[in-house]
């Protein structure tokens, strides 16, 4: 393909893959689902098991392999970007009087799923080796199912807590705490799974983690002070602050893609060591064009996504692992947050809002399984499925919220029923004793 042809496939493909996702993300929403939902919908609908099926000329004539690259260029840098906003801001002072609480849903939510992932990855090795899955898995397979099964999405739970009117409730707060405390300790873990796949191999693993320390040390204590003096100090342009920030990112998430991680641990460390406003608050003039930004080349990451999705591969086994998968990812990150939010004081009704809400994986989810596939951690015909499980539960959380509401009133009007009767006031005789009620002998 001559470079001339190869520049207008990527033009087209771009096109449509920009129109089809946010397309399908604005019917996401009217369907009140998530944004995301419909992005990662249309990106799986693009990718070779529906459009490759249903129109394989079509779909060789939109996505050639030529573009391959370019396409996975776009969904790495709008990775870091998105990636980079989420690190900024992660503000873990949102804890306050509920921190007790917080960590001992974080906690909960973080161990209960990691145990039963990790342990029904080791439990069920034969079924998983009929998805392509070695039949003694490594200790990073094992790490990894774990945190499949504990990851949650905090833009999303974000979002849908906005939507839900929950951002200055109780549960709301406690919730989007948890999960950006959750998200901080699977990151960690996640990336010492990791440290034995990719970067440099003529380094130890060894090496490598002390590199890792020692650059996480570096940005803490030398990149965090620089850049408070170059933001506050200095009357930069918004736009060259963004355009240097940005760059930040990207040398950050170069570094610890050569160390071995994956470019969204240095996005996220970036975003972590940028300096807010002298007063604590998030800079508006940063925030908003690195929202757009990520928001407007994110479906580029949904359709890369969306080409490893094999649909083709899903027999009846398959299907099967899918439903207990969800079932498992349900039942313990909702259990987990609901105990462990009972168990810090909140009553029944906010601690099951809050274990609901703990529930919705989206794209985090989707973000580390891709990591994991690129990583030699997952299978195609695993990651497939998991795939599906991130979706599904992220399609629940809004239906189960509702369910949560109609169960409090329920509950209140049971307890409206059974309240015994008042007792009837009894007139005083003259004397100032109240006469006793005379038996009825009859």
């Amino acid at each position: 393909m001559s470079p001339d042809a190869l520049i207008t496939h990527i033009v087209g493909a771009s096109a449509l893959i920009l129109v089809a996702a946010h397309a399908a993300g604005w019917a996401a929403r009217r369907l009140g689902q998530p944004y995301i939902v419909g992005q990662l919908a249309a990106g799986i609908a693009l990718g070779p098991s529906l459009l490759g099926a249903a129109a394989p000329g079509a779909y060789e004539a939109l996505f050639p392999g030529e573009i391959d690259t370019a396409l996975t260029g776009f969904a790495q840098f709008a990775l870091v970007v998105f990636l980079f906003a989420v690190g900024y801001e992660l503000d873990l002072k949102l804890l306050g009087d509920r921190a007790r609480t917080t960590v001992t849903v974080a906690l909960a939510s973080f161990v209960v799923p990691m145990a039963v992932g990790s342990g029904g990855a080791l439990l069920f090795r034969e079924q998983l080796s009929e998805l392509g899955m070695p039949r003694e898995p490594s200790p990073g397979v094992l790490v990894f199912a774990g945190i499949a099964l504990s990851i949650t999405a905090v833009p999303v739970l974000t979002a849908i807590v906005r939507e839900n009117g929950l951002a200055p409730t109780v549960p709301g707060v406690v919730a989007v705490s948890a999960a950006g405390l959750l998200d901080v300790v699977c990151w960690t873990v996640l990336a010492g799974a990791m440290m034995d796949n990719g970067g440099d191999q003529a380094l130890g693993w060894p090496w490598r983690v002390v590199l890792a320390v020692g650059f996480v040390a570096l940005m803490l204590v030398a990149a965090r002070p620089l850049l408070r003096r170059l933001l506050w100090c200095t009357r930069m342009d918004p736009s060259l602050r963004l355009a240097l920030l940005i760059g930040f990112a990207l040398g950050s998430a170069w570094v610890t893609h050569s160390l071995g991680l994956h470019v969204i641990f240095g996005a996220l460390l970036a975003g972590v060591v940028t300096p807010r406003e002298p007063g604590g608050t998030l800079d508006p003039d940063l925030l908003r064009p690195l929202h757009d930004v990520s928001s407007l080349l994110l479906p580029f990451f949904f359709v890369v996504s969306g080409q490893a999705v094999a649909l083709n591969s899903m027999d009846a086994g398959s299907w099967l692992a899918l439903l207990v998968v969800t079932v498992l990812a349900v039942v313990t990150k909702v259990g987990s947050g609901t105990v462990a939010a009972r168990l810090g004081g909140l009553d029944r009704h906010d601690a099951r809002i809050v274990g609901v809400l703990l529930s919705a994986r989206g794209l985090t989810e989707l973000i580390a399984l891709n990591a994991g596939l690129q990583a030699g951690l997952l299978s195609p015909q695993l990651y497939t499925v998991l795939v599906f499980m991130a979706l599904a539960t992220t399609l629940l959380t809004q239906p189960l919220l509702r369910l949560t509401h109609l169960l409090a009133a329920r509950e209140r009007r049971t307890r409206t029923s059974y309240e015994p009767p008042a007792a009837p006031e009894q007139t005083p005789e003259p004397g100032g004793n109240t006469a006793a009620p005379v038996p009825d002998m009859s």
